[in-house]
């Protein structure tokens, strides 16, 4: 049974405008007019126009009678229920026939909002409850959903991290702590780049619920260097502000392509970016060795001025070992070399000794070992033959994985936007050659990848910042080519407008929690239709958990409270005050600095 609230007054493409004469009609029904609720409009012809409320006005005159109240609500249309045989009707977006003045409006009834929320199959997956309604579940297109790039956007404490973890809990059905895919091994591939090591309570169930959790923290995870590509390497370990970078770049190119054939002999084609063992200890020695290499020419041409060696000719394959050279002698001839003067004028002269200091400086940096120093569970290096254990790793096929939670919080600040975008890379490169095979056979990717990445702002900046220009330039291009080869980004910031424009104009769905900052908010306008303006308006009072949603994936854009997630990620706030209000804790410090020296 639909209630009368009142009449059309005024009917626009834009606007439906409804005058309410009667203070207890609205009286009685206020709590289902609020902003961002629906009303059903008669349009004449058995069909009903399904508009949101965007504001609502009263006016009051005094009378013989007292108090006269009036209101008027203006509304947006959005779409309608078209009626069809059998007494029935169907929800369709957009509109053909707007009503005129004097038509009905009424509220909608359990049956409307069925038709509207519930009545497409596609819509099947549940993700909490209307916030205008709670006794309507609200769901997405989960196809539309996941296999484009959504970006969840919210200020600290509104609800984010709680939500992300809803969320993916649903798709790998983790529900009350159980593992609701306990008897059969499903094909969902997630990898979760933590920054704050939030997300591993929410997936860590107990043994007996066979759910396997694959978490890469930095004593666990495989990742050489030598598969970064030259952009990232040079990040590493060449400071772009010096005189003569030119210099260094050239040289540490041309010596890790010589390491690279060294170790790869049945390679033909080698490049600086081919993703291949070589030794980074013995291109700091390479680099070390041009730097004071000195020269004499004796029988059969030029040889290294090594002392007490003579046998040694002037080509770089001797230089992989530290060499002991004599200095320059200038116009002296040398006796133990043949009576011949000793030059410098084959190697760097000293040049490249800040380059050398800084390379020697990153390799004995104990907090980069899980980069420089990658080894295996037997504590061997990781070589060109582990490639395979590398990849699956980060796919969950080590042990079958679901989920892999790849850990930034203990990671060097300074190699932070390095690792994120060799890991992104190479789910990138995945995804690509083995959409190729697939397409070869006439079928789409069976394996699709979702990247969420939490803290997005940090290091895919909005700006140009050098020094998160690899990850930014990564996941950019997984924001713009990624979907086609089957692998999607979640993007997770509490600082949308800091973010790249680049990768969140690519994504096709919005989840904006409380936002607090004006910037923020009319940056997230920006990017969303002018018809769920009204709603945006409301996200610095949204309630923790609730959320405005928007894109491909939803029947409309709607309010939202978000199921919570149990497990929870430990995500919350320290109770302050509660804690100084404890008795005195004493503190093991000399663990904590154990922790700082290792």
């Amino acid at each position: 049974m639909n209630i009368e609230i009142g009449q059309v007054l005024f009917s626009s493409p834009n606007n439906i405008t409804v005058y309410v004469d009667d203070l207890s009609v609205f009286e009685q029904n206020k709590n289902s007019l609020q902003v961002g609720n629906l009303l059903k409009i008669e349009d004449g012809n058995h069909n009903f126009v399904i508009c949101s409320i965007e504001n609502i006005g009263g006016t009051v005159t005094n009378n013989d009678e007292g108090e006269l109240w009036k209101f008027s609500i203006s509304c947006m249309p959005i779409g309608f229920l078209e009626y069809e045989d059998g007494d029935r009707y169907k929800f369709i977006r957009g509109g053909k026939v707007l009503p005129v003045p004097t038509e009905r409006a009424l509220l909608l009834d359990d049956t409307d909002w069925d038709l509207i929320y519930s009545n497409d199959q596609n819509y099947n997956f549940e993700i909490g409850k209307l916030s205008s309604n709670k006794n309507q579940k609200f769901k997405i297109n989960g196809n539309n959903f996941f296999s484009k790039h959504s970006a969840i956007v919210g200020s600290t404490g509104s609800g984010k991290s709680c939500s992300v973890a809803s969320l993916l809990q649903s798709v790998v059905q983790i529900k009350n702590n159980h593992n609701l895919n306990i008897d059969a091994k499903k094909n969902a591939h997630i990898i979760i780049l933590d920054l704050h090591a939030e997300y591993t309570s929410a997936f860590k169930l107990a043994e007996e619920q066979q759910f396997n959790l694959n978490i890469l923290t930095v004593d666990k995870i495989f990742l050489p260097y030598w598969l970064m590509n030259s952009e990232e390497l040079e990040s590493l370990f060449i400071e772009s502000n010096e005189a003569n970078s030119h210099n260094q770049v050239s040289q540490f190119k041309n010596a890790v392509i010589l390491n690279k054939k060294k170790y790869n002999p049945t390679f033909q084609e080698i490049t600086y970016d081919t993703p291949l063992y070589f030794s980074i200890f013995e291109v700091l020695t390479f680099i070390r060795n041009k730097n004071k290499l000195t020269t004499y020419e004796g029988d059969g041409g030029t040889f290294l001025a090594i002392r007490n060696r003579k046998d040694l000719k002037n080509i770089d394959e001797n230089l992989w070992e530290d060499l002991d050279f004599y200095p320059s002698s200038g116009t002296t001839k040398v006796a133990y070399f043949n009576d011949s003067k000793v030059s410098s004028s084959d190697g760097f002269k000293g040049e490249f000794t800040r380059f050398v200091s800084r390379l020697e400086t990153k390799l004995s940096d104990k907090r980069l070992n899980f980069l420089l120093d990658s080894k295996d569970e037997q504590g061997n290096l990781l070589q060109t033959n582990d490639c395979e254990k590398i990849l699956k790793q980060f796919i969950g096929y080590l042990d079958r994985s679901n989920v892999s939670i790849l850990d930034l919080s203990a990671i060097p600040f300074e190699v932070l936007s390095i690792v994120v975008s060799l890991v992104s890379r190479l789910l990138f490169d995945f995804s690509f050659h083995y959409s190729k095979i697939k397409h070869t056979h006439n079928v789409k990717n069976d394996i699709p990848i979702l990247l969420v990445c939490e803290e997005a702002h940090i290091y895919l900046p909005r700006d140009e910042k050098i020094d998160y220009r690899a990850s930014r330039k990564a996941i950019e291009r997984i924001a713009k080519e990624g979907r086609k080869y089957g692998i999607s980004l979640m993007v997770v910031s509490q600082r949308p407008s800091e973010v790249s424009d680049t990768i969140l104009s690519q994504c096709s769905n919005f989840i904006a929690l409380r936002l607090t900052n004006y910037q923020d908010q009319n940056y997230i306008k920006s990017l969303l239709p002018d018809s769920a303006n009204t709603l945006v308006d409301m996200l610095p009072i949204l309630s923790q958990g609730e959320a405005f949603i928007v894109g491909d994936s939803v029947i409309l854009p709607s309010l939202v409270q978000f199921s919570e997630p149990n497990p929870f990620p430990q995500s919350g706030t320290v109770d302050v005050y509660d804690e100084w209000n404890k008795d005195w804790i004493d503190v093991d410090f000399s663990t904590i600095i154990n922790k700082l020296q290792s």
